[in-house]
């Protein structure tokens, strides 16, 4: 077995390992119930790995001598985990699969995070109400809530750290067809780059549905960009000359370019983090009384962005 299908055999082992002490219930998405599936339908059956095969590759990616492509993303799961966690965690396997969850536990997280559930309140909106006030100190016009000759600014009161892939709840869209927030750790998975995204390797949508991730849609497997080429020392966008030996020319009457779909994920979204962004749970500076339109349970969670792309421009 190669390097990198060990990788992937024992991916979802070390996601949530704050949890690992209580159960291993976070590595059943991938892996199964009782360990007996290859994870992603690639990797080897955990449950046919020795615990000494377990524990010796769990200790290899905390001191960095084990592991292929996804290496730093496992590092970085497993460095909070003493010997004896791991030794738990692969004797748990080896017992039997996932230990069923506490009763305690047994109040599953919703799942999606209303991001807005508390800056609309209307007490505060009320007290947040500069335009009604007589008189309004210089304390409350900043985002910082303090003099603007003081440099003794607290940092943000938030919670920053987030649980691993595969153990998050989703944060709802702010708005119909937002590119939706990051909610769990990116921990070992940034910077992103030509020969390295590990965020295909749970999102792409052969992958998706089984480890339970936001699948990547279809608009971003689509090419809107309109063919340009340079022929005889002319610029020609969609077969029309606009120029380039003289002055440029009207482009405006060029027909929108068809889209071109692929099978496989369009270069010009292949930077995941671009457009999305860790989320933290923060208390908001200010109030905020936006709403969006059509921001309905479904398009909390999905988008319908492929259909929308040309409205308005037809």
């Amino acid at each position: 077995m190669t390097k990198v299908i060990k990788v992937m055999a024992l991916s979802s082992l070390l996601a949530a390992s704050a949890l690992y002490g209580a159960s291993t219930s976070a590595c059943t998405g991938c892996h199964g119930q009782n360990f007996e599936k290859p994870a992603l339908g690639k990797s080897k059956v955990v449950k046919d790995m020795s615990k000494e095969d377990i524990v010796k590759a769990l200790k290899g990616y905390k001191d960095g001598s084990y592991g292929g492509a996804m290496k730093g993303m496992m590092k970085g799961q497993v460095a909070s985990l003493s010997d004896a966690d791991i030794d738990a965690i692969a004797g748990s396997i080896k017992g039997g699969g996932a230990k069923a969850p506490a009763k305690a536990e047994a109040k599953s997280a919703p799942k999606v995070v209303d991001i807005n559930a508390k800056v609309a309140d209307k007490a505060r909106l009320d007290k947040e109400d500069l335009g009604n006030k007589k008189v309004v100190d210089e304390t409350v016009l900043g985002l910082r809530k303090t003099s603007l000759f003081n440099e003794d600014v607290k940092p943000v009161d938030g919670k920053f750290d987030r649980a691993a892939p595969g153990a998050s709840a989703r944060f709802e869209r702010a708005y119909v067809n937002a590119p939706p927030m990051i909610p769990h750790s990116t921990d070992g998975l940034l910077p992103i780059t030509k020969d390295n995204n590990q965020c295909l390797g749970c999102h792409m949508p052969e992958a998706a549905k089984g480890v339970g991730a936001t699948a990547i849609p279809a608009s971003h497997f689509t090419n809107y960009r309109p063919t340009t080429v340079l022929k005889d020392g002319e610029l020609v966008k969609e077969g029309k000359t606009v120029g380039m030996k003289g002055e440029m020319g009207n482009v405006s009457d060029i027909v929108i370019a068809k889209a071109k779909k692929s099978d496989k994920l369009y270069q010009g979204r292949f930077n995941c983090s671009q457009c999305h962004a860790p989320q933290a749970d923060i208390k908001t500076a200010v109030g905020n009384t936006f709403k969006s339109d059509g921001l309905t349970d479904e398009f909390k969670t999905h988008s319908n962005l492929i259909d929308m792309m040309n409205d308005g421009v037809k």
